[in-house]
């Protein structure tokens, strides 16, 4: 065989190894969560104080991940307290007969982050009638810009969740000022979307109070988004 035969061959080996399967690490999966259980009352927190117990939050372990990031949200004041770790099991303090929200973020640092489900949970207190959780609003996501439909409307959408499932009505409040403090609709606790009239080129600003079968109230918060 000629010398130029054998360089092409070289050539080949060269491109073929090469060419092998992507060594990247694959990304982290997705905790499972498991305590505190979703949408409902805490009463295993050890306690500390008047105001503040200890609870311990669980959940599974997740392919690809060297360590978790636990993150629970006061959502009265929307604080978040977080804590890192390599075990599938972190204790926190927190505040009694307070809504939370928990996550945990699967970590592995050479391929990235992996967010957990969103669960809701009472922190028990003293208290044996609990607010809703303040609903969850979905869409418009806050501080986007969306196109209204050809009837000149937007959808908004809510999640709502109650401990004692008794959730009777969502008022929704929707205006072009901030905050929003006119009634666009009260809607009862099955509906969880409104259409809008809108007009191009504003920004709108909404929430949802929700109220449960004992009279409590729940706010959201407000939520903008702008028109095309």
């Amino acid at each position: 065989m000629t010398r130029h035969f054998w360089c092409f061959i070289t050539f080949l080996g060269l491109l073929s190894s090469c060419g092998g399967g992507d060594d990247s690490p694959a990304a982290p999966g997705a905790a499972q969560l498991v305590f505190p259980l979703q949408n409902s009352e805490c009463t295993t927190g050890e306690s500390l104080s008047e105001e503040l117990s200890q609870v311990t939050f669980e959940w599974g372990a997740s392919s690809n991940t060297e360590s978790y990031l636990l993150s629970a949200v006061n959502l009265n004041t929307n604080s978040a307290q977080t804590i890192t770790t390599t075990s599938t099991s972190a204790s926190l303090s927190i505040n009694k007969g307070t809504p939370y929200s928990w996550t945990v973020t699967s970590i592995n640092p050479n391929s990235g982050q992996t967010v957990s489900e969103v669960w809701l949970f009472y922190n028990a207190g003293s208290q044996t009638t609990y607010p809703p959780f303040p609903a969850q609003l979905v869409r418009p996501v806050s501080g986007s810009t969306v196109q209204k439909s050809v009837s000149n409307e937007v959808i908004l959408e809510w999640i709502g969740a109650d401990v004692e499932n008794d959730i009777v009505s969502y008022e929704v409040f929707f205006s072009d000022q901030n905050p929003p403090l006119t009634s666009e609709a009260n809607l009862d606790g099955l509906t969880r979307e409104l259409a809008v009239s809108v007009q191009s080129n504003t920004i709108y600003y909404w929430r949802v109070v929700t109220t449960d079968g004992e009279g409590n109230r729940s706010d959201s918060g407000v939520f903008e988004f702008r028109v095309f």
